[in-house]
Order: C-alpha cells, then sequence, then structure tokens
C-alpha cells in the first residue's frame, strides 16, 4: 500500500504548472497581493494614471499664474525705472505728488464732487 504524504500532495494548474502545499501557495499569494498593490498605485496613487488630468490642470494653472506675475514685475519695474532720482520722469513725480501730499500747481483747479446717493 502506497502512503501519501501532506508534504507530497501537489495541485497542478491548468497550464501544468505545480504548486505544492503550503509555502508555494502562501509565496504565490504574497506575489500577487505585491502585484495588485502596484497596479493600484499605478492607477489610483499620487503620480497614477487617475492624477494626471489633475497635475495637468494644476500645470495650466501656475502657467498663467505666472505670466500674470511677470506682467505686474514688468508694469512695477516700468514704474521704478520711472522714479529713478537721475532721470525721473516728470509725469510720474506730478502724479505721485498730487496723490501722495495732495499739492496742485497755482494754475490748476480744483472740482469737488458731491457724493451721489
Amino acid at each position: 500500500m502506497l502512503r501519501i504524504k501532506a508534504d507530497s500532495v501537489v495541485f497542478m494548474t491548468r497550464a501544468g504548472h505545480r504548486i505544492t502545499l503550503p509555502r508555494q501557495q502562501l509565496n504565490h499569494g504574497l506575489a500577487l497581493a505585491a502585484l495588485l498593490i502596484m497596479a493600484g498605485m499605478a492607477v489610483f496613487g499620487p503620480s497614477g494614471l487617475l492624477a494626471w488630468s489633475e497635475n495637468a490642470q494644476l500645470l495650466k494653472q501656475r502657467k498663467a499664474q505666472i505670466v500674470a506675475l511677470r506682467a505686474e514685475r514688468e508694469e512695477l519695474q516700468n514704474r521704478v525705472d520711472a522714479l529713478d532720482p537721475a532721470h525721473a520722469d516728470p509725469d510720474m513725480v506730478g502724479t505721485l505728488l498730487r496723490e501722495n501730499l495732495n499739492v496742485m500747481h497755482p494754475d490748476e483747479l480744483v472740482l469737488e464732487l458731491e457724493p451721489e446717493e
């Protein structure tokens, strides 16, 4: 009579691969779990497929913000250049004097307007 030990039990898969119980099944299960986790991270992770569209949208917003900030920077640079003490722009100086110090030329008129209700 032939006796079969529990360690020698072998299962055959459809492709003919042998999976011995229980250690090889545990190894195969762990490998499958690792592959599933990696696939999940590739799809749902912070740099996965679903995050690409969000990152592309944020990139467009940041580029638009950079363009706006560059325009504002150029405007401020022009204003700084106009106020250079060595060769200040007379129109800019006159505007700032009127705004900040409430001064005017002798030939100017001040018109006070009543606030609309």
